[in-house]
């Protein structure tokens, strides 16, 4: 056993004491009553930090919730890798269906229960935990090393685009590992290849002065609810394709090998079906479930209202009613240039009899892509192989960590995912959790892993 595995060992039971600690502050980035809880969070990763071994250790302001910064940069000739992960939360809510405390952990046959435990505190804190037994044991790091640890993910990272466009010299570097991640299961592992964007824009549609008597005006004013849906009609084709002009010229086709690296992922339709309790699945056609989930563009009516909504009946035609659509973007799509497609596409399709405009436009993030053969990728690879036993599955996501496709626009770094949670652990739902084994096989994982980045070459 190495040196830093013992300490590992040895030094379990503080670990996860000081992991209870962080869980405890409701750093709640969505919520302003919490701002303070946010920023005491940001404290407390700073000082463990420092505990661990970094130096130069800050709390920066960005104009929103802090980032942490912090540096151990003794290993010339080495590359410079930065660690990235988040330390706010999102709400408890609804706290009626938590069994403990949301922001007390208890820990329940080797789980440690409390919001923000596996998204992203518990896998956030491993990579620090690690640092500091290399240190302890070895007294130097394998490479040079950054940390980016933010406060505001769980909203979007608003301010983080504006922040890193002025602090590209301080986090300049080769390659970004993300603990805000996780493995296939307890037993298997997987690399993230890409993560999908976003945008969306509000739809409102206005008739008459007022909501108009259906028996007076029945048959000749314009009832603002059917034109909305009749406008709604126009933006996907009867098979399901997405009819806005111009939405796919920018999409980076799927190639043979991305597409059998997700079949080679395990998916049951009717299981899946099951689960969701639907009776069937819709979708773009020439392309199977899986590839419509991760790596294919979406455009989703999320909301529709107007018009009378009370118990009984109410004969009126509805002079008002709003829609709201969001769109999941893929690579290369820029979620303005969608967002401009739409609102043409709006235009184009109005019907003339009532006044159509668009409000609550939302530019969202860019999609993000990074191939499976990439040197960091492949680092990841075998490492998993190393600690499983068997090879990882190259997956995609069809949500977005907004960061990945900044870090690659002002640091020109790509990011790789190396976080240990599980698809069970209820994120963003209440009794979320997660496993004290993946705890420990994080902070394992990280040493390993920046050992054998200390060759990393950027392509």
């Amino acid at each position: 056993m190495s040196a830093w595995q013992d300490y590992l060992d040895q030094n379990q039971a503080r670990f996860t004491d000081e992991l209870l600690d962080f869980l405890r502050i409701p750093s709640i980035s969505a919520l302003p009553a919490h701002k303070e809880d946010v920023q005491r969070a940001a404290e407390w990763v700073a000082a463990r930090l420092r505990s661990a071994g970094v130096e130069h250790v800050e709390v920066l302001p960005t104009g929103g919730h802090p980032v942490v910064y912090g540096d151990w940069l003794h290993a010339p000739g080495k590359p410079t890798i930065m660690i990235y992960g988040h330390f706010d939360t999102q709400p408890a809510d609804p706290l009626e269906l938590w069994e403990s405390g949301p922001f007390d952990p208890v820990i329940k046959d080797g789980k440690v229960y409390a919001r923000g435990a596996s998204d992203d505190k518990g896998n956030m804190l491993a990579p620090i935990l690690a640092v500091e037994a290399l240190l302890k044991t070895e007294g130097a790091l394998p490479v040079n090393l950054k940390f980016f640890l933010e406060g505001q993910e769980e909203i979007g990272s608003p301010t983080i685009d504006g922040f890193l466009s002025q602090e590209r010299e301080r986090f300049a570097c080769d390659l970004v590992l993300s603990a805000d991640g996780g493995q296939w299961s307890e037993t298997e592992g997987s690399i993230l290849e890409g993560l999908r964007g976003n945008c969306g824009l509000q739809i409102d549609v206005k008739g008459a002065k007022s909501d108009l008597h259906s028996g007076g005006h029945g048959g000749v004013a314009p009832n603002a609810l059917h034109e909305l849906v009749n406008l709604l009609y126009t933006f996907r084709t009867p098979d399901g394709k997405i009819a806005v002009e111009g939405f796919y010229d920018d999409v980076v086709p799927l190639s043979d090998e991305a597409r059998a690296r997700i079949a080679a992922v395990p998916f049951d339709e009717e299981e899946y079906m099951e689960e969701l309790g639907v009776e069937g699945l819709i979708g773009e056609p020439g392309y199977t479930p899986r590839e419509r989930m991760w790596a294919r563009p979406t455009l989703e009516l999320n909301g529709m209202w107007g018009g009378f909504q009370g118990a009984g009946s109410k004969t009126v035609i509805p002079n008002e009613a709003h829609a709201k659509i969001t769109c999941r973007l893929v690579a290369n799509q820029n979620p303005r240039k969608i967002v401009e497609l739409l609102i043409k596409h709006i235009e184009k399709h109005a019907p003339k009899s009532v006044k159509v405009s668009v409000s609550g436009l939302k530019y969202g993030s860019d999609a993000y892509l990074m191939d499976g053969n990439h040197p960091g990728n492949q680092a990841v690879r075998d490492v998993l192989v190393e600690m499983y036993g068997k090879e990882p599955y190259y997956v995609r996501s069809g949500g977005s960590i907004p960061v990945c496709p900044l870090f690659r626009k002002y640091l020109g770094a790509y990011t790789a995912s190396f976080g240990f949670g599980l698809s069970d652990e209820n994120l963003h739902a209440p009794n979320e959790f997660f496993r004290l084994e993946s705890f420990k096989k994080g902070q394992v994982g990280y040493c390993k892993l920046l050992h054998r980045l200390s060759s990393y070459q950027p392509e």
